[in-house]
């Protein structure tokens, strides 16, 4: 990275870097969160989930969406099945795309994974009906029931970003609390 002076400097570690360097130090790696969709629920969720200690991913087709918030992993990817089946085992997902159609699919792709930690998609029960229906039709391979649908249940439906986003990741460190959350390595400057 460049500053204005020209003057070079180095960048911070990123997600790999980091996973690498606990590796190396012999510690557990990091918890993954994959969060496809970066509207506004997605960018709280990666906000919310930033001083934590998991390494969180922003997954979206449109950059205009992602350019909307700071995080420091987040991935332009018009064919986001793609960083699913890529995924590290023990890794949860969070699926808030603006494509119902996409949710489904997405959503299908991680339950076929045996080794998911959490899979999760915004919405509502009436849109997890419908996913069931979808799966017995379409994906008879995929078993529903690892489905979190609606995510951040416990907030009562308050449809408020940032308070689906508090709930989402209560739950999802919940999960990783059963698989021993290392210490989050700090990000020198």
């Amino acid at each position: 990275m460049l500053r204005r002076s020209g003057a070079a400097r180095p960048a911070a570690p990123g997600p790999a870097e980091r996973q690498a360097s606990l590796a190396a130090a012999g510690a557990r790696p990091v918890p993954r969160v994959l969060i496809f969709g970066a509207g506004h629920v997605g960018r709280a969720l990666a906000r919310a989930l930033a001083p934590l200690p998991v390494a969180a991913r922003l997954i979206d087709s449109r950059a205009e969406q992602l350019a909307l918030v700071d995080c420091p992993d987040k991935c332009l990817s018009a064919l986001p099945g793609s960083e699913v089946r890529s995924a590290p085992p023990g890794t949860a997902y969070v699926i808030a795309t603006h494509d119902h159609a996409l949710d489904f699919l997405l959503v299908g792709e991680a339950l076929r994974r045996s080794d998911a930690a959490y899979v999760g998609m915004i919405g509502s029960s009436t849109k997890r009906a419908k996913f069931y229906a979808w799966a017995r039709r379409s994906e008879p391979r995929v078993d529903p029931e690892g489905l979190v649908c609606p995510i951040g249940q416990a907030g009562l439906g308050d449809k408020r970003p940032e308070v689906i986003a508090a709930f989402v990741a209560t739950e999802l460190l919940s999960v990783f609390a059963t698989q021993s959350i290392p210490e989050r390595m700090e990000n020198p400057a």
